[in-house]
């Protein structure tokens, strides 16, 4: 079941959701709104192999804001850390900003429970967008289980802003 935003707001302010910076503000009638962060990593290989870590170029977005550019993969992340080891969450981008022709998410929407930093954003453009630092994004919703909890600990681990891929993490080459 889905939490409603006035359960957010209490399960937040009892601990058992973790949003860094919370503002009530930002709640939503079954979510929670959360910001872009300044750093925006993409890859400039040619081709990227599974088997070995990418090598991210890195930007970081100024006042002016940052234009993106179609045919590329953004890796953007949440100003916010934000998770709970009670509830799992889905991110989703905010409808104003899909209108503008800004997906955020495309393959990975599930934080597991127990995950809590701040998330991963895999943004593409439709035409060229200009965007800022700290402007709301997205909306993190979440999701009441079924059964015991399993706390996440993963690759992803004790990230502190956008990431790129681990993949080659899971391979082991052998002789």
């Amino acid at each position: 079941m889905i939490l409603s935003g006035p359960e957010i707001l209490a399960e937040t302010r009892a601990g058992r959701i973790h949003i860094d910076d919370f503002t009530p503000e930002r709640l939503e009638p079954n979510s929670y709104g959360f910001r872009l962060a300044e750093e925006i990593l993409w890859y400039e290989q040619d081709v990227i192999d599974c088997f070995e870590p990418p090598k991210p170029a890195q930007a970081t977005i100024g006042p002016e804001g940052m234009i993106l550019e179609p045919g590329r993969l953004y890796l953007g992340g949440t100003m916010e850390a934000m998770g709970s080891p009670h509830y799992a969450a889905t991110l989703y981008a905010c409808r104003s900003t899909s209108t503008l022709g800004i997906w955020i998410q495309f393959s990975a929407p599930l934080g597991h429970s127990g995950a809590m930093f701040p998330w991963t954003l895999e943004m593409k453009v439709a035409h060229p967008v200009r965007v800022y630092a700290g402007m709301v994004i997205g909306k993190l919703a979440f999701w009441s289980m079924q059964g015991e909890p399993i706390g996440y600990d993963g690759k992803y681990t004790d990230s502190t802003s956008a990431v790129a891929s681990r993949l080659s993490l899971d391979f082991h080459v052998t002789d």
